[in-house]
């Protein structure tokens, strides 16, 4: 992960190349300016303004650049990520107002993943210079939280198993000076029973846990981040399709979400006492995997008929979300890449949202429209509770018709939440199938930021 706090800079007048933003309908005039040979050369680059465009203008024996936007008087997050992708190694200076919300899409652009091979290409670093000197913390602390959900999200799950997800709970609970307690292996069977029976066929180096860790004051308002952590999903004995397991890596994705949550909130120190429960297993296939048709005991008391050993993440989550509703939050946010039909309901870019309520919602949707990160509200009709009904159980993990599958796997979720918590679901894929400037394929974060400036609006200092 390239993450150097140096990629912004504070703006003490020093040395820098200029960078000019148009559009498409301003790119004419902006152009007059330009000599007949400076407008020769745009033309070359085939420039014309549109977003995400990037043009080089010789300026004697210097140059300067120019990028195109959708609205040079609207900066979003990712608005200069092109410019922070193509440009050369250097140090950079807008010429007409600061980057604002552009830092984020500044930093992530010059993410790469080099765990495995050295991006021997990559151009060095490109600096960006801004009087906003109190943003560029935020700033860098948001970027590299959304790249260390890349980074997790896009290490194969032989280093990134239970045991590495460990490992990056208590990098982060030494970090902040957190607790972390660990229930793993035979030990869940008793108190996590759902964790166990998903993770128990896996190999003992990939042996299940459940991570918990707590942060800050007991007397302040308490809120719980919950993540799926699926190192692996071969869908056990109900196995995919090779097709279906090729990205199945990224099945961890919820709980890389919710550990880069728990970071940012802990780092922005905000005053909340918060619990970070982290399930995590392989949903491997062995003598002793866990059966369609068996029936799980639950913490909570409820027995779940096992429809389809593939619909495991919901089982984790429900052990997990009913150890954090025993701290009695406020709120329960939890991260989970759960179902395929929210990826055909809102594709990929967009997390699906479950909320209790209706104002929780509204400040999820609010947060993530103005941070360039907006979830899309799904709901969870009572009506269709009635299809988790087992003959021989409390209920069933999956239901017998191709309808509102994640709302269906959200109402499942729901039985495990406390009466009266406040709980917010995100369903995210966690992955882009296509780059975008400053957004290389391959692991993602959906509904972080969206999540962490609620936060930051209600329990801010």
């Amino acid at each position: 992960m390239s993450t150097k706090n140096d990629l912004i800079q504070p703006d003490r007048d020093q040395d820098a190349i200029a960078i000019h933003l148009t559009d498409k309908d301003g790119f004419a005039d902006w152009s007059k300016s330009l000599s007949s040979g400076q407008r020769a050369s745009l033309a070359a680059q085939k420039f014309e303004g549109g977003a995400a465009q990037v043009g080089i203008i010789p300026d004697g024996d210097n140059w300067f650049a120019v990028g195109g936007v959708s609205d040079p008087d609207d900066i979003s997050s990712w608005c200069l990520a092109k410019l922070a992708e193509a440009l050369p190694e250097g140090t950079y200076r807008l010429t007409s107002g600061e980057p604002g919300a552009a830092m984020h899409g500044w930093i992530a652009a010059q993410y790469s993943f080099t765990r495995y091979k050295d991006n021997d290409n990559a151009a060095g670093p490109r600096v960006l210079l801004t009087k906003q000197v109190k943003q560029i913390d935020a700033a860098v602390a948001e970027a590299k939280a959304e790249m260390l959900v890349r980074d997790l999200v896009n290490t194969p799950a032989e280093d990134m198993g239970p045991a590495a997800l460990e490992a990056e709970c208590e990098k982060l609970a030494k970090e902040h000076s957190a607790k972390l307690k660990v229930t793993k292996g035979d030990n869940l069977e008793q108190d996590y029973p759902m964790v166990h029976a998903v993770g128990r066929a896996a190999a003992r180096h990939h042996a299940p846990r459940i991570m918990h860790l707590s942060w800050g004051k007991e007397s302040d308002p308490v809120i719980a981040i919950v993540g799926k952590g699926v190192s692996f999903d071969s869908g056990g004995l109900d196995i995919k399709p090779a097709a279906g397991m090729l990205l199945m890596k990224k099945d961890m994705g919820g709980a890389a979400h919710a550990i880069a949550l728990a970071g940012l909130i802990m780092q922005a120190g905000l005053k909340v006492r918060l619990h970070l429960f982290v399930p995590a297993v392989e949903n491997a296939i062995a003598g002793n995997s866990f059966r369609p048709g068996d029936v799980l005991k639950t913490r909570k008391g409820l027995t779940v008929e096992i429809g389809n050993t593939d619909a495991e993440g919901r089982l984790i989550l429900g052990d997990a979300l009913t150890r954090a509703s025993e701290e009695e939050p406020e709120l329960i946010i939890d991260f989970a890449t759960l179902t395929g039909a929210a990826r055909v309901a809102l594709g990929p870019d967009l997390p699906a949202l479950m909320t209790r309520n209706d104002e929780t919602a509204e400040d999820l949707i609010s947060a993530g429209k103005a941070h360039d990160d907006e979830p899309w509200r799904l709901p969870l009709p009572a009506a269709y509770a009635e299809w988790l009904k087992s003959d021989i159980a409390d209920l069933n993990n999956t239901h017998g018709n191709p309808y509102a599958g994640a709302s269906v796997a959200g109402l499942f979720l729901d039985r495990f939440v406390g009466e009266g918590i406040d709980w917010a679901h995100f369903d995210t894929f966690a992955w882009r199938p296509f780059a975008k400037p400053g957004r290389p394929k391959g692991g993602a974060s959906y509904g972080l930021r969206a999540s962490f400036h609620m936060l930051q609006n209600r329990y801010g200092s």
